[in-house]
């Protein structure tokens, strides 16, 4: 027997539905707003009316008192319901639908009344203030019940208080105003309640339309995950507004790019400064994969438009990849230097064998000096003029790469440098930039000659490669120094276009310059200039003199 399923218990609440939520609590407050409006606007309503009844009693008071018979009566007759004074008020009574027009006396007696048994009665209010000459409004319950009240004082000719008047409206009738105004009210208040509820759905579809129908839920959960996502992803990523103004960087981005949340809000050349960086990011350069250089960092950047108008920018870190391509260019090239030693070395060998078996030991001995002597020649030559390791290895690494591409490499009779560097690896990778661009400038051509000049002039170092290729022509000679920039096809494993940028990048940071001109003779003549480069010259130690030994010490020793 299969288990009966639990019964799905109905769950009260709010939708999921982002667009029905809004649509919902759009409706309450345009449904709380109407009824707010109505009652705020019902509340002064009735004291509206009732102050509207009261003046209205007041001025049909004070045209009745106006009667210049009214008084004169009073003063010359009786209180009878037959009298002059009750017909001339039940006829103001009749005309002016009051409810009630009262003659009396100073003594408060009643000269009119519509009931004609109160006439000659005292009043059932005080009239004390409309005796004594002021006029009164007041809501009031009398012999007829409740009703707005105007009281005024009655004077004759001469201007003698000789009683008052008190008019009465039928309090009924200001309710039924009242109630009569509540049906219109509501109709505006449904016709505006009708337009906040068409504007809320319209609102509510176009919220609909840009969420793309998720709950509220959803909308966390995304946010959230994007965090996460943004901050935990080893790219950089840089978005832009419609304006072009930054809106969100992660912690990779603002690494990479050596800026804070201070770039918020502002425009990449205003983050950044001008350079193909920031024209990247505002998409001035276009294309895929684009090569730019931050401080000493390589980086790979791709833009993509948004719906809204905006832009997304990835950013990657080539630097690593980038440096592990040139040493693997220099191994490549060494390894293929080995290899032809290897093969010039088989043929010396064999020429050494053959003077041996010739019995030539005088030739042979004289043979192997030579051999030995120019790769030590090559060597003390450097080692001599350049003093710092580094860049002592890196020359005659390259002068045997150099000797086997075809190419002599010469050091200037001109070249000292001590071994007293601030950072010798940036040299190292300015010197091999060169000395690698000159190398393929010069390959394959008659006489090809690279000459490297390294002098100090204080503490500022003076770098200068020279070859007999065929020159840079003046027009592109800044555009060399450009990220991504190169006239040669790239290698596979990475592209071209960065050392230059790189020489000028290291260059520029320790306040020098990197420039090319036309060398003598032809070819390109490279200038680096870094100025502080060296440590400064140690102060020799004083050495105390030495004191004399006394004779028997000499002699002892």
């Amino acid at each position: 027997m299969r288990p009966t399923p639990p019964a799905r218990r109905l769950r009260l609440g709010l939708p999921r539905r982002m667009f029905s939520q809004v649509l919902l609590m759009q409706l309450a407050i345009a449904a709380g707003v109407a009824v707010l409006a109505t009652g705020l606007f019902l509340a002064p309503l009735s004291d509206q009316l009732d102050d509207q009844a009261m003046r209205r009693a007041l001025a049909i008071a004070q045209t009745a008192a106006a009667e210049p018979g009214i008084a004169e009566e009073v003063r010359h007759t009786q209180p009878t319901a037959g009298g002059p004074v009750q017909r001339e008020a039940e006829r103001i009574r009749r005309a002016t639908q009051a409810e009630y027009i009262v003659v009396m006396d100073r003594r408060g007696v009643r000269w009119s009344h519509p009931t004609a048994s109160e006439i000659g009665r005292t009043v059932s209010t005080d009239p004390s203030q409309a005796l004594a000459g002021k006029e009164v409004m007041e809501i009031d319950n009398g012999t007829l019940g409740r009703s707005a009240r105007g009281k005024v004082p009655l004077r004759d000719s001469e201007g003698k208080i000789v009683g008052a008047v008190s008019v009465g409206i039928a309090y009924d009738s200001v309710r039924a105003r009242l109630i009569h105004a509540i049906p219109g009210l509501l109709a505006y208040a449904g016709g505006a309640l009708a337009v906040g509820a068409l504007a809320a759905w319209l609102i509510s579809r176009r919220v609909q339309r840009q969420t793309r129908d998720l709950a509220f839920s959803d909308i966390s959960g995304l946010l959230a995950e994007r965090e996460a996502m943004l901050h935990g992803i080893r790219e950089g990523v840089v978005a832009l507004d419609r304006a072009g103004r930054v809106r969100l960087l992660n912690d990779e981005a603002q690494r990479l790019l050596g800026i804070g949340d201070e770039a918020v809000g502002r425009t990449p050349d205003e983050a950044l400064g001008e350079g193909r960086t920031a024209d990247v990011l505002a998409g001035r350069a276009t294309g895929t994969d684009l090569l730019t250089v931050r401080g000493q960092r390589v980086l790979v950047a791709n833009r993509m438009p948004t719906d809204d108008g905006g832009a997304v920018a990835t950013l990657r870190d080539r630097t690593e990849l980038d440096q592990l391509g040139r040493e693997l260019d220099s191994t490549r090239g060494l390894i293929d230097a080995l290899r032809a030693q290897d093969h010039e070395h088989a043929n010396r060998m064999h020429t050494l064998l053959g003077l041996l078996e010739l019995e030539m030991y005088d030739d042979a001995v004289e043979f192997v000096g030579e051999v030995v002597g120019d790769h030590r020649a090559t060597a003390e030559q450097v080692t001599e003029r350049i003093q710092d390791p580094l860049l002592a290895a890196l020359l005659v690494g390259k002068a045997t790469v150099a000797a086997e591409r075809g190419v002599a490499l010469w050091v200037s009779d001109r070249t000292r440098l001590p071994d007293r560097l601030v950072d010798p690896g940036g040299l190292v990778t300015i010197l091999g930039n060169l000395v690698d661009n000159a190398l393929d400038a010069v390959a394959g051509t008659l006489h090809a000659r690279v000459e490297v000049e390294l002098r100090t002039e204080g503490r500022t170092a003076v770098l200068r490669v020279r070859d007999t290729g065929p020159g840079i022509p003046e027009e592109h000679r800044e555009l060399i120094f450009t990220e991504g920039w190169s006239t040669k096809k790239p290698p596979a494993h990475r592209e071209r276009g960065i050392g230059l940028s790189l020489v000028r990048r290291l260059a520029e940071r320790q306040g020098g310059s990197a420039a090319v001109d036309d060398a003598g003779g032809g070819g390109a003549e490279f200038t680096v200039v870094l100025p502080d480069a060296l440590e400064p010259e140690p102060e020799p130690a004083l050495t105390a003199p030495r004191t004399a030994q006394p004779a028997a010490e000499e002699e002892s020793c």
